[in-house]
């Protein structure tokens, strides 16, 4: 798992689609549906430790972009 694009697909493969509109509000719900594919075991430890990481990476850059741009 490399990207939030994999991410969206390992979403895809459990049949979860998820767009708001709002990038980081996507990013937060697709971090609470990997939570609960993992504690379901749907996934495996690395899987999930990587998808997390990944999601609030992106939040966090998205949010001080956003910052910086007020």
């Amino acid at each position: 798992m490399e990207s939030i694009y994999d991410i969206r697909q390992l979403l895809k493969r459990f049949g979860t689609i998820i767009y708001v509109g709002d990038r980081v509000a996507d990013l937060e719900l697709m971090e609470t549906e990997v939570k609960e594919l993992y504690e379901f075991k749907f996934i495996d430890t690395k899987d999930y430790q990587k998808a997390l990481l990944l999601l609030r990476d992106e939040a966090a850059r998205l949010r001080d972009e956003k910052g910086a741009n007020s």
